[in-house]
């Protein structure tokens, strides 16, 4: 690595939770994600040369964008002597639920820690993406930044100390997700919530990630739209996102295993068993939203088991 060397790469957008799996379940998918080009400096500390895509609202302040959060804490552990510039163009919304700021960060720790060969294993960068995740949303959860990092689903077994666990996906399993164009401010989506759970609605919840872990173990598809139940956050957040439950229904009547809220909302996500019943469930959602006269982006893609990605410079 020396003064001049420049990288791009590609991180996937990523759905939290996955219904039953409140902060502790979630996985990448192939489109949305944020490109990051990063070019080493012989001066210390990360600058942002542009942000596209962004309208305008990101942090041009290194202390406090995602991305260069994570970058600085890497350079900070491994004692650089060096800096570098990153251009950053976002192809998601912040707040749309499919961790745009977690897709950054990711993409900015995984340019520099290319750069340096590989110093970091993926585990050993998850800290640096947790004090991202702190400074962007105030909240250090792992499911957005694992998820987008590792690639597949992921379960957060435990914070501390921080276990994250990759649960094999099977072959066919698609995701169809809608990002109407309406806002829910993570904050209100937190806020929402009740502070206690009833017992029972713990231990329902509790099977479906267990039924949810054993579903893709054995490819039981079947299994895993069972389990694709929400007691904690569904039934509150729901009311932050205009025809939810018409969203959910009509990608079931398409075919979809079940789905729910990503993230904090307020994109919604349906999991199905092959290509073609995903884009059925994609086009009934987003005729819910035409038929509300709100627009939506929808997105199609297998589970995306890669997680970032070089992309040729050219490109």
């Amino acid at each position: 690595m020396k003064v001049g060397d420049k990288i791009k790469v590609f991180a996937p957008a990523t759905v939290a939770n996955v219904a039953c799996g409140f902060d502790v379940l979630g996985f990448a998918i192939d489109k949305p994600g944020d490109e990051l080009v990063m070019e080493i400096t012989a001066e210390k500390g990360v600058v942002i040369v542009d942000i596209e895509g962004d309208g305008g609202v990101l942090p041009r302040d290194a202390k406090k964008n995602s991305a260069t959060v994570a970058i600085q804490d890497y350079l900070d552990f491994i004692n650089a002597d060096f800096g570098c510039k990153i251009w950053l163009k976002k192809m998601m919304p912040s707040g749309s639920g499919l961790g745009s700021s977690a897709a950054s960060a990711v993409a900015g720790v995984y340019a520099i820690n290319m750069l340096c060969n590989e110093k970091l294993s993926k585990q050993e960068l998850m800290p640096f993406l947790l004090n991202a995740e702190k400074a962007a949303c105030d909240a250090a959860i792992a499911d957005n930044v694992a998820a987008s990092l590792f690639g597949g689903f992921i379960l957060v077994r435990s914070y501390e100390p921080l276990d994250i666990l990759q649960i094999p996906v099977p072959e066919d399993l698609w995701c169809a997700v809608i990002n109407p164009h309406v806002i829910v401010l993570t904050k209100d989506a937190r806020e929402i919530l009740p502070k206690e759970i009833p017992l029972a609605h713990s231990l329902r919840q509790s099977a479906n990630v267990g039924g949810m872990m054993v579903g893709l173990l054995r490819g039981d598809y079947d299994l895993i739209g069972r389990s694709l139940v929400d007691y904690i956050a569904e039934p509150y957040r729901s009311k932050l996102i205009p025809g939810f439950y018409e969203m959910k229904n009509a990608a079931k009547a398409a075919g979809a295993l079940g789905g729910s809220i990503s993230g904090s909302g307020p994109s919604v996500f349906a999991l199905c068993h092959g290509k073609e019943i995903a884009h059925k469930a994609g086009e009934a959602m987003k005729q819910v939203m035409t038929d509300m006269n709100i627009g939506a982006d929808v997105y199609v893609s297998k589970v995306n088991n890669q997680g970032p990605k070089v992309l040729p410079l050219s490109e």
